[in-house]
């Protein structure tokens, strides 16, 4: 006598995940722009920019969640 077949067992797909929240202060780039400034005493401010890296999300880009 044939045994009966049993039905194939389903695959459950995972849920997809989020997309991250995006940093605020630097858009989910990672890094930001500086404005450059020169002399000892009034510091002025000059048409250049330096980029450095963002603080709030230490270059991830990625919104630090708590």
């Amino acid at each position: 006598m044939a045994t009966a077949k049993r039905p194939a067992a389903r695959r459950k797909t995972a849920a997809p995940k989020p997309e991250p929240v995006k940093c605020p202060d630097c858009h989910g780039k990672g890094e930001i722009t500086e404005a450059v400034r020169v002399g000892a005493r009034k510091g002025r401010i000059t048409g250049d920019h330096q980029t450095g890296l963002c603080l709030a999300c230490w270059g991830t880009g990625e919104a630090l969640t708590d």
